[in-house]
């Protein structure tokens, strides 16, 4: 147990590692955050797609039958982009980052880092992003652990491939911050403590959670996390990134995130 709550963090703390790489780059390096953004939601948007849903729809088959397995996945994905479509849309105007957009006769992009504006919207999509990791990274960090104590010989290699997967996702919480505050402790911090959700999760599962956690709950729950980060993506990932850093630095970092993450989960598997 000892061994496979070690292998828990370290798997999450890779999260953090990530948010090492705004000692790569400076405030105003609107390239680097565009293709780090777009990296990020590639890693986000593949994971969700060929992982999370893939899980969610074999639990909910195995619990319920095909068809009700297939629909409940469906349902719950929808569910997870309805609950952060809500949230989004109760942040007032001001405020939220669904209504900032860059206009043609604004200040170049690079500029705007200067601009209140940018900096609220930066944040705001640092801090949900942050958020939906940790929604993720919470079953995940059960599931690492769980997998350890069933097959302590592959335990290594399930912990080095997922922290592979979430050293990009450290970099999607830690840029924007950094970009925002101008504080690389913080944004640092913030990806270490997203990556605590899996440690978190793996004790609270093991105590709690584990005689109660039934496989057709578990996968509706993966389905939601999956649409909660589908709609980060889109929402908040990807316009950031083409704003200011341009349509195919967008594209190339999206296509990086969705290789790396690839080759992860081949690793995984």
């Amino acid at each position: 147990m000892a061994a496979a709550l070690l292998l828990t963090v370290i798997a999450g703390l890779a999260t953090g590692l990530g948010g090492l790489a705004v000692f790569l780059t400076n405030r105003t390096n609107g390239s680097f955050l565009a293709l780090s953004l777009g990296f990020s939601a590639g890693v986000m948007l593949y994971v969700s797609f060929v992982e999370i849903l893939a899980e969610a729809s074999d639990l909910l088959s195995a619990a319920w039958g095909p068809g009700r397995g297939t629909w409940g996945m469906v349902g719950g994905f929808f569910a997870g982009i309805a609950v952060i479509a809500v949230i989004d849309r109760l942040v007032p105007h001001q405020a939220n980052p669904h209504e900032f957009a860059y206009q043609p006769g604004d200040a170049e992009p690079d500029a705007a880092f200067a601009a209140p504006a940018a900096d609220s919207r930066l944040l705001r999509t640092g801090m949900l992003t942050a958020l939906a990791i940790a929604i993720h990274n919470f079953p995940e960090g059960f599931a690492t652990f769980a997998s350890a104590l069933g097959d302590p010989s592959v335990a290594i290699a399930i912990t080095v491939a997922i922290a592979l997967h979430n050293i990009p996702e450290g970099i999607a919480v830690a840029v924007p911050v950094f970009q925002a505050t101008g504080s690389r402790a913080r944004a640092v911090g913030l990806s270490f403590l997203s990556g605590l959700a899996e440690p978190l999760g793996a004790v609270i599962g093991f105590l709690l959670l584990r005689p109660f956690l039934t496989d057709a709950l578990f996968g509706a729950v993966l389905a939601g996390v999956a649409g909660i980060m589908v709609f980060i993506s889109l929402d908040k990932l990807l316009p950031t990134a083409e704003k200011y850093g341009g349509h195919h630095l967008c594209v190339y970092g999206v296509v990086g995130g969705m290789a790396v993450m690839a080759v992860s989960l081949a690793m995984l598997g």
